[in-house]
């Protein structure tokens, strides 16, 4: 796995990263959040030692610096276009195969796994943002690595492409490999991540899996319906959940089904339905992040009051 370690960051007086710590396992997806300017990319670059800073980030238990071809064990993707804009994708990719020591078969081949085979030998210059991400990931898997550490990689692709590229990055971890990848599309996040990692003001807010950041969100619930539901609702009290009644049943916040029904049983209680409702990602995301917004705009309500108490 990939262990980030107190990786800090400081510019003058201003904090990019202070002290995270986060781990990145093999056959998963790892997604990294944070509201804009929360450090992510800087996090990135102090874990492959292209930022000078405080801490250590191992790769299976060694530094990058310590692989004598480091390609093979990470891919990047940071920037979208970090490429000549002359030179042909098929010539980009040999380039970096040649210098990382990969047979230059593999070039034709991760053109072909990202779709960009038809326009091979042509300059990338004039590539769309899209095809430029997609060319930056060809780059990233061309020595075909244990680990891949993407950022924002679903910049600029259509909807066929997030789609493409969502199940790539599932596909790509499922062969054992890991991946780590931020992203500001939280609902791809949530249909693609198997654990989270959220970051604001340069600080670790959560690292754990996304199925426990919404199980333990207090927005979700579960609905309860009994044929006894004075005795259900006499549990609900024994056990202090806080719930509200609807037509015929109960709405239980902050539990889950197992709680209850675990509770249930104990008491002899028959149970007709029992459905958990937890939050969206982004509902999640907003709620724990809500005091770590750098940018934060006006609200057209709030706006229009500003310009009145101006006039």
């Amino acid at each position: 796995m990939i262990v980030a370690q107190n990786l800090t960051k400081h510019y003058r007086k201003k904090i990019a990263v202070e002290d995270i710590s986060f781990k990145v396992e093999t056959g998963k997806v790892t997604g990294f959040l944070g509201p804009n300017g929360a450090g992510k990319s800087t996090t990135m670059r102090l874990m492959l030692g292209l930022d000078s800073g405080q801490g250590k980030t191992t790769f299976d238990d060694k530094p990058l610096a310590a692989y004598t071809q480091p390609s093979k064990i990470v891919g990047i993707l940071l920037e979208a276009k970090a490429f000549h804009p002359t030179r042909s994708a098929q010539n980009h990719l040999g380039i970096l195969a040649a210098a990382g020591g990969i047979p230059s078969s593999r070039v034709l081949e991760v053109l072909d796994i990202v779709g960009l085979a038809d326009v091979a030998k042509k300059g990338p210059g004039k590539f769309s943002l899209g095809m430029a991400q997609r060319l930056g990931i060809a780059a990233a898997i061309l020595g075909q690595p244990k680990y891949l550490l993407l950022d924002e990689p679903a910049n600029g692709l259509d909807p066929e492409g997030i789609a493409w590229l969502r199940s790539f990055i599932k596909d790509y971890a499922a062969q054992g490999n890991a991946v780590f990848v931020s992203s500001h599309l939280l609902s791809e996040m949530s249909q693609m991540a198997d654990n989270i990692v959220v970051i604001g003001k340069g600080k670790l807010i959560a690292s754990t899996s996304v199925a426990d950041m919404l199980a333990g969100n207090g927005h979700a619930s579960v609905t309860v319906r009994s044929s006894d539901s004075a005795k259900l609702e006499a549990v609900l009290k024994q056990q202090s959940f806080t719930y509200s009644k609807q037509s015929g049943s109960f709405q239980v916040n902050g539990v889950k089904t197992d709680d209850i029904g675990k509770a249930a049983f104990t008491a002899g209680v028959p149970i007709l339905e029992l459905a958990g409702h937890n939050t969206s990602l982004e509902e999640a995301f907003l709620e724990i992040t809500s005091g770590a917004q750098e940018y934060k705009a006006h609200t057209a309500h709030t706006d229009s009051k500003a310009k009145k108490g101006k006039s």
